[in-house]
């Protein structure tokens, strides 16, 4: 099996048709079909079939379309890191993290990262636990920080801790002038959830906290950011339940009120890959070590 192939192949799948692959890849159709029977003849499997006039991924075809998209990601990486290398160029290391990290842990966590050593660059993206999870599996971050306990053989997990969980309220409502709150207090209101894609996501656990205590919220809206959320708390639309640093991001129509029950909490862990080895990777998890949930300079 030849690279050319896998990336022949990557094409059809994108067009669905052997003509437009074959303009697109600057190259006559016969050879593409040649190319795509060949690899096919090597897995011992069919990746397409027909579909009326043109054609469809069968199911190995699309299992097998997904893992090589991994695999060409992670080679592309590779080849990118190989040549910052060559040419003495700085080393990137990619930090993957929820945007909700960002007020307490977050800060501080990464002014240290970036004096461990002058000669790595520190690369910053904002998604979610599961795509963390893709994003370390083909090489676009080396850790992640989120909120989620996923598990995959690939990744390795370690919890820093457990931060409790708060009510962001409306300001003028009722709720703002209590001092906690319990389940009861909040199952009557509209239950602001983020985010609301990909799933699973902090939006399931803080669902199955709910489920969990046996209680069902009445209402629910979901949306796609935490500072959506908020906003739409400030418009009087229902609460939204938030980690505790969240009470740092300052809004004149939001209250914070504590939770007062057992189980609104949410892990704060950093992942990596399983069989990275790397110097720089062992600093970082020294340095998660001593990092604590409240962003302070020591």
């Amino acid at each position: 099996m030849e690279l050319r192939q896998i990336r022949y192949f990557q094409r059809v799948a994108a067009e669905l048709s052997f003509t437009r692959a074959a303009k697109a890849l600057h190259m006559a159709q016969p050879p593409l079909s040649r190319q795509i029977k060949m690899l096919e003849e090597e897995i011992g499997v069919e990746l397409f079939e027909r579909a009326g006039r043109g054609i469809r991924l069968t199911e190995a075809g699309r299992y097998f379309l997904d893992q090589t998209d991994l695999m060409t990601r992670k080679l592309s990486e590779t080849i990118q890191a190989t040549q910052r290398i060559g040419r003495q160029e700085k080393r990137r290391f990619g930090v993957g993290f929820v945007p909700s990290v960002l007020y307490g842990y977050m800060p501080g966590f990464i002014r240290r990262l970036r004096k461990l050593d002058p000669n790595v660059e520190i690369s910053l993206a904002e998604m979610i636990t599961l795509q963390q999870f893709e994003a370390l599996k083909t090489g676009r971050i080396d850790i992640g920080i989120g909120r989620i306990l996923l598990t995959d053989p690939e990744i390795e997990r370690l919890v820093l801790w457990d931060e409790r969980l708060i009510a962001a309220v409306p300001r003028e409502s009722g709720l703002a002038a209590r001092a906690a709150l319990t389940v009861e207090d909040m199952l009557p209101e509209t239950l602001i959830l983020y985010p609301a894609r990909p799933r699973p996501s902090y939006a399931d656990h803080v669902l199955d906290i709910f489920r969990r205590g046996g209680a069902s919220p009445s209402r629910v809206k979901e949306v796609n950011e935490l500072q959506t959320a908020l906003g739409l708390v400030a418009a009087g639309v229902g609460l939204a339940v938030v980690p505790e640093s969240v009470h740092g991001l300052f809004r004149d129509e939001v209250a914070y009120v504590p939770i007062d029950e057992r189980g609104f909490s949410s892990p704060v862990m950093l992942s990596w890959r399983k069989n990275d080895q790397s110097e720089f990777l062992r600093a970082t998890l020294a340095l998660a070590h001593g990092v604590g949930p409240v962003d302070e300079d020591r």
